[in-house]
Parts: C-alpha cells; sequence; structure tokens
C-alpha cells in the first residue's frame, strides 16, 4: 500500500470512498472536487494498493500560510470493507511527513494538528494513537451529535 497525494483521476474513486463513509453528508463529487481545488491550503491524499483506492485524509491548513503551521486533519476515510487494517494510520501518518516535505520549501513546520469527531468515534484511539492528540472540549449538539475538539501539539517531534 502507498500514500500519495490525491490527482484529479482520483476524484470519482475518493468521491465514492466518501459516500460510503459519510451517510449523511450529500454531494460527494462536489465536495472533494471543490476541496482539491482548494490546493495547497487543503491537502487531500490517498492509500493504494493495486492500482484500486482504500481511503483518504484531507487536511486544512489553518488561518493563512504561516511559519508556524496549524493543520486540520478535517476529514479520513477508508471503505468500510478495509477499516482496521492499519490504512487509517497509514494515511495519517506518511501524509504528515509528505506535507512537512512541503512545508519545507517554505521553511515553515507544522506546530499543531486540530481534530474534531463526535464524542463516540473510536477513531478517537486512532488519533490519540497516531497524533498524540489530547481532547479539549466538547461542543454539544454541533453536527449530528456532540464533538470532541482535540489538539496535537507538535505532532511530528
Amino acid at each position: 500500500m502507498k500514500v500519495r497525494a490525491m490527482i484529479q483521476q482520483d476524484l470519482l474513486d475518493v468521491a465514492k470512498i466518501h459516500r460510503e463513509t459519510f451517510l449523511r453528508q450529500l454531494h460527494s463529487e462536489q465536495w472533494v472536487s471543490c476541496n482539491f481545488e482548494a490546493y495547497p491550503r487543503i491537502r487531500l491524499f490517498v492509500a493504494e494498493d493495486d492500482g484500486m483506492l482504500l481511503g483518504y485524509v484531507q487536511w486544512i491548513e489553518k488561518s493563512g500560510f504561516r511559519k508556524e503551521v496549524i493543520l486540520e486533519l478535517e476529514q479520513i476515510a477508508v471503505l468500510p470493507s478495509k477499516q482496521k487494517q492499519g490504512i487509517g494510520s497509514s494515511l495519517i501518518s506518511e501524509s504528515l511527513k509528505l506535507i512537512q516535505e512541503e512545508l519545507d520549501q517554505r521553511d515553515a513546520f507544522i506546530k499543531h494538528v486540530l481534530v474534531s469527531t463526535r464524542t463516540n468515534n473510536e477513531a478517537q484511539k486512532l488519533y490519540k494513537k497516531i497524533l498524540n492528540a489530547q481532547p479539549e472540549v466538547v461542543i454539544s449538539n454541533l453536527f449530528s451529535a456532540d464533538e470532541v475538539l482535540m489538539i496535537a501539539r507538535n505532532p511530528l517531534v
């Protein structure tokens, strides 16, 4: 399996993963397409194995282009049939390395990573394990349930 930057030809496959993973969200192709077009503020990466996309991760650079970068792990998805196989972990860790390589070109570094997720989402364990993200605050009834905002301070150190 390889983690790489998303390319235009991945759009329909990423939209399919989005549609299968986020059942309450609508208009998957439009969502993925507009985010893909927002590079470098929004960066998308895919996990690929034998030409098949297994998942994707979307990162957002917050509050302007700064030397000390705050990233938000805005969305991560793995095909339901491929979950719990380490793909999400690889997507996070490998894409962060690729982002840092890009940031090196402008003499910037990842200071912190923000993650928000439902309070009952099992992925919190993944964010703690891979990023050392810690819960900071719970926001009640934000989307479809309560959300926890997690912060990973100095995630590449």
